[in-house]
């Protein structure tokens, strides 16, 4: 593993801790699939040490090796570019991981619906440099998944920090999903701590 590698994989266990239970998704997109699984490979003892599920953004195959419970896909990832004929390559999910989605718009969130997804990701709600060109789906998209989606576990995500939290929480979202806010803040572990005191017990 790279320096790099590890010192992400250090980073874990503070974050882990004032998580307090909640869910961590390893997202590297300029990644190979090599320096994934062995970052994977790492946290996944890590989380489970914390109580805390670790998500494998875009790699059912790792995360079933490494043994994270639960792997993220994107609408074309699993249902094709043209999803009213899925791709006859979608890929298999071993029965073992709990799948979750990204969707942006209400039809998305009524297909992935029909997957038997673990939970579903509702944005970006804000504009966000994780997902770039993609517009924001605004609290309007919040406020529709607070009124139909009650049988599933829904994540808030995209471009949302302290200062804006408000409006999601008002928009009827009770999960929230920070990359930015967190990472980028000098101490992680203390902005998932802040996270903790704003959002609802």
């Amino acid at each position: 593993m790279d320096l790099w590698s590890k010192a992400y994989a250090a980073q874990c266990p503070p974050i882990t801790h004032a998580c307090r239970r909640n869910t961590i998704q390893l997202r590297a997109k300029s990644w190979s699939p090599d320096r994934i699984e062995a970052t994977a490979a790492r946290l996944v003892p890590v989380c489970r040490d914390h109580g805390v599920r670790l998500v494998i953004n875009d790699h059912p195959d790792i995360a079933a090796r490494v043994g994270a419970p639960l792997v993220h896909l994107g609408q074309e990832d699993f249902f094709g570019p043209h999803p009213d004929h899925p791709a006859a390559s979608a890929p298999s999910i071993p029965d073992t991981l709990g799948l979750g989605f990204s969707t942006h718009a209400p039809d998305q969130a009524r297909r992935a619906l029909a997957a038997g997804p673990a939970y579903i990701a509702i944005g970006p709600v804000f504009p966000t440099p994780t997902k770039p060109g993609r517009p924001a789906v605004t609290p309007d998209y919040v406020r529709w998944a607070a009124t139909h989606l009650s049988s599933i576990p829904w994540f808030a995500i995209g471009g949302i920090h302290p200062g804006n939290l408000h409006t999601v929480l008002e928009a009827g979202a009770t999960r929230i999903c920070v990359v930015s806010a967190i990472l980028n803040a000098p101490d992680p572990a203390a902005a998932c701590r802040q996270f903790r005191t704003l959002l609802p017990p």
